[in-house]
């Protein structure tokens, strides 16, 4: 018999009452829908069920539901004596069972056999898998049309997301009953492919990956590319207060097994320098220290150095190889009381100011003949009205670089001085993104506008990859992406078709083929 999403007798197992299958609980009981809860340790059920009312009570103490809206919600999770050794027997009239053990193979299908002796055969089986192919889970199974993943992520009542991804075995009737599921529950649910990552964990590999890759350049600090992503694109937590956040135990493994799972992919390529930290135990808040302190719990970010004074006399020459970001720079600095030269080639002893796309000052510099001992770089990109970045090159005076960045600083503005580099910091950290974003489009792991809900949501970015790649204009990332693989050679960089068609033929991120 077919199942009915809506049913107010669907019922759902859950094996695995730790925190990801307590949180799975509490979002399908909240929703009218009856739990049976199973853990191979003994009480585990039981003890999942009272945390799980304790945060339910807690919502009617915020007036989100009522008092007998929470005790039913509460009474629709049951602990079970199911388990490895009294077997699954208790699952046998669910509609959905969801496993949430640990991320090993071995350990999932033989869950699964276990499971496929005592269900119904319409029995949906699904798997919470972040990491593994649902396809080699479903390719274990007795009737592997029915198996599918259903991932949700921690914690789930507060992460409104659940992706599900059918594999090449799942029947197309089984993914649109999980998107039933996943909907009933309040959940954005997502249609995914199965590829490594899936969507959410897959599109953040730009984020993280690229700011690890511009540190280990030694183009900026931890905090400065966290200040530049936050204050100047709008990031709500910078890369590696995300990577303290999650702790390196759990993102350097990630990012390996991505980086593998596609063939080493050079998009996907980690550092060093992860691993070292990983091993050295510098995991991230949950030790007290990883790319920052955090003495008493709460992160200690290292002291900006004061901006310095504008020298008298200080005069500044704008390149107009970029007539709209030079025009941007000409207002920005209006405030700082600085004469702007206006003539076509640099006035003897001016600060020469220039505003590449993608390109480093040093390349800049030298496709306009400007003399690079007297050249700094400013990113215009995101705008100038919070903070600024400033980019010198190797030959940069220190004294060009003092008063570039005291004039950029005039006014209170905040300013983060860099070394050079292809893109500066925002503007390669975005390109990223954006073209994971749009690689992913080209491959259809996802609908376009699904993959930036999906981001947005499972990862808190002010906008989704092609969203911003739209933002920004897909021409500039771009031309932010050629001019990074040119001077690098590195096929990290090489452009996706989807996005390069797109930027080409002047079209939105979003349109299909």
């Amino acid at each position: 018999m077919a199942i009915d999403p809506q049913s107010p007798s669907l019922t759902i197992g859950i094996v695995g009452a730790g925190v990801m299958g307590r949180g799975i609980a509490q979002v399908a009981a909240e929703a009218g829908i009856t739990v049976l809860l199973a853990d191979a340790r003994k009480g585990a059920g039981e003890e999942a069920r009272d945390v799980c009312a304790g945060l339910i009570r807690r919502k009617v103490e915020k007036g989100q539901l009522t008092p007998a809206e929470a005790e039913a919600a509460i009474a629709r999770i049951r602990p079970t004596d199911a388990g490895p050794e009294a077997g699954y027997a208790a699952f046998a009239h669910c509609d959905l069972v969801i496993e949430a053990v640990a991320e090993r193979i071995d350990i999932k299908t033989a869950l699964l056999r276990d499971l496929e002796a005592v269900v119904r055969d319409d029995c949906i089986i699904a798997t919470n898998t972040s990491s593994l192919s649902v396809t080699a889970f479903a390719a274990a199974a007795r009737l592997p049309g029915r198996v599918a993943g259903f991932h949700f992520f921690n914690p789930a009542p507060l992460m409104k997301i659940v992706e599900v991804i059918g594999g090449v075995l799942t029947d197309e009737g089984v993914v649109e009953t999980l998107l039933a599921i996943g909907q009933r529950m309040g959940h954005f649910a997502v249609r995914a492919s199965d590829t490594p990552g899936f969507i959410v964990n897959h599109a953040g590999r730009g984020y993280t990956t690229e700011a690890l890759r511009i540190v280990q350049e030694g183009i900026a600090g931890f905090a400065e590319i966290d200040r530049i992503m936050t204050e100047t694109v709008g990031f709500r937590m910078g890369p590696f207060e995300l990577l303290d956040l999650t702790g390196l135990d759990v993102s350097h493994p990630a990012m390996e097994a991505i980086y593998r799972q596609y063939y080493e992919e050079p998009r996907y390529r980690p550092v060093v320098m992860t691993a070292q930290r990983q091993t050295g135990g510098l995991l991230g808040r949950k030790t007290g220290r990883g790319f920052y302190a955090y003495p008493g719990g709460k992160i200690e970010r290292p002291a900006e150095p004061a901006a310095p004074a504008v020298p008298d006399g200080a005069t500044v020459w704008i390149s107009q190889r970029h007539p709209a970001a030079a025009a941007l720079l000409k207002e920005a600095i209006g405030a700082a009381g600085v004469a702007i030269k206006t003539g076509e080639r640099p006035a003897a002893g001016a600060v020469i100011m220039l505003t590449p796309l993608g390109e480093d000052c040093t390349t800049a510099a030298l496709a306009e003949g400007v003399d690079p001992a007297r050249a700094v770089a400013v990113d215009c990109l995101f705008g100038l009205e919070k903070r600024r970045t400033l980019m010198r090159n190797p030959a940069t005076a220190q004294e060009v670089v003092t008063a570039a960045h005291a004039i950029l600083a005039a006014g209170g503005h905040a300013v983060t001085v860099i070394n050079d580099s292809p893109g500066f910091v925002a503007q390669r950290i975005a390109a990223a993104i954006v073209n994971i974003g749009a690689d992913m489009a080209q491959q259809r792991v996802a609908q376009p506008a699904d993959i930036d809900r999906a981001v947005e949501l499972g990862l808190g970015y002010p906008k989704g990859p092609l969203k911003l790649g739209n933002a920004v204009g897909p021409t500039r990332i771009l031309a932010i992406l050629e001019a990074m693989h040119d001077f690098y050679g590195d096929p990290r960089y090489r452009s996706s078709p989807w996005l390069k068609r797109r930027a080409r033929l002047g079209l939105d991120l979003h349109a299909g083929d």
